[in-house]
């Protein structure tokens, strides 16, 4: 019988354990999370939109993923009875010279399989009749859900499978013995035949436990959130997004409609000064000085300082918050806003400075590291697993 071990129990970690119960029925699958809880942190503050994959690089493992990972997300939450709402979204140019970068966003659709339209300035206003904008692109097929619980499903379904799901249990050290992995952790250790490396915020450092060098760092980038108080949701039916620079991972503060309810508004996109550092005053001076040590971040913050200070004065002045939001909706009022739960981006980023734009794996020894998984990464979750199955797969057999 074969036994691997998942480290993370976030979307990708329950998504690829469940994959793997599905292609091994009488293996050992165990899922150990440091948190007392699954999917309490990139997971659970996600604001749950299913994207339909405009964005991403035709070809990339972002937009293969993305598109696959849709169809199957779907169709599990009808499966499993989960609601989601296909309710569509909107990205909207507000100027003039947003219009070449709009084009692109729907050229990249097209390339994908994407359905979308452009529309007039008219079309916009039946669709969300108080945003601005000189033209827009309607994607109908973005949807919303709630990840939290699609990770609950996938957590019944592993142990329903025979697997475990331990919480409480940080990995501190990793280490090959034989034909074996171990992973001691506070709460004893784990053998197995295989492991992966899920663990998110957290993933490089738990790559180089093994020995491995990830070539990437995570940065931490905390993305901040208010929500509309409820005399101000009429203004927001659906979502409604900016067009975003090209050049920058982030799709800038937009509007989304949430599966249980009410409208969040953001992210901006600031340093975290510690992975899980929700507010602006959490500060773990071991990570921060991990961060700014971190040549390709020097590199980053050079090329980009400008783009950052913007995120860090909307951080710090609501009315600059509320100025971005309204280029989209212009009747939004600081008082229309109550603040949301923050949440933390694990971004990978190469030594150069490079921003890992994509989705990263690597393979080594008993181990398979998931190293940059951002957004798309929850719609692209089943999809994902099952590319990290297809490779332990292949170790599997020539391991004999």
């Amino acid at each position: 019988m074969k036994t691997f071990f998942i480290i993370g129990g976030g979307i990708v970690g329950l998504a690829t354990a469940w994959r793997l119960t599905q292609r091994f029925p009488s293996a050992r699958v165990t899922v150990l999370e440091k948190e007392h809880a699954i999917a309490l942190h990139q997971t659970g503050r996600n604001s749950g939109v299913i994207h339909s994959g405009i964005y991403y690089k035709p070809g990339s493992l972002k937009a293969t993923n993305c598109r696959e990972g849709k169809q199957q997300l779907e169709a599990f939450c009808q499966d499993q009875q989960i609601p989601f709402d296909r309710c569509g979204k909107v990205v909207v140019a507000t100027r003039q010279d947003q219009l070449a970068a709009l084009d692109a966003i729907e050229q990249r659709g097209l390339a994908n399989g994407v359905a979308s339209q452009r529309i007039t300035v008219e079309q916009l206003h039946e669709l969300e009749p108080h945003c601005a904008g000189v033209a827009a692109l309607h994607v109908p097929e973005t949807g919303i859900v709630d990840y939290t619980a699609i990770c609950h499903r996938l957590a019944k379904l592993v142990v329903d499978a025979g697997g475990r799901i331990v919480t409480g249990a940080e990995v501190n050290a990793i280490a090959e013995r034989g034909e074996q992995i171990i992973a001691s952790t506070n709460q004893g250790e784990f053998v197995a035949d295989f492991g992966v490396n899920c663990g998110g915020l957290y993933c490089d450092k738990i790559a180089r436990m093994t020995g491995v060098d990830p070539e990437i760092q995570i940065v931490p980038f905390r993305g901040e959130y208010f929500t509309l108080k409820p005399a101000a949701a009429h203004l927001v039916r659906n979502l409604i997004y900016p067009t975003p620079d090209p050049a920058f991972p982030f799709l800038g503060v937009h509007f989304t409609r949430m599966i249980g309810g009410g409208i969040e508004c953001g992210p901006n996109a600031v340093l975290a000064f510690a992975r899980e550092g929700y507010t602006r005053w959490q500060l773990k001076p071991s990570e921060f000085a991990a961060t700014i040590g971190f040549a390709g971040f020097r590199k980053l913050a050079t090329r980009y300082w400008r783009t950052g200070l913007g995120e860090l004065w909307r951080s710090y002045s609501k009315g600059a918050f509320v100025a971005a939001l309204q280029q989209l909706v212009p009747e939004i009022r600081s008082e229309h806003l109550q603040p949301a739960p923050a949440g933390v981006r694990a971004q990978a980023v190469r030594p150069n400075g490079e921003l890992v734009d994509d989705f990263l794996l690597k393979p080594a020894g008993r181990m398979l590291h998931v190293l940059n998984a951002p957004s798309p990464a929850a719609t692209a979750s089943l999809r994902i697993g099952q590319t990290v199955v297809d490779a332990i797969a292949e170790r599997v057999a020539s391991s004999g």
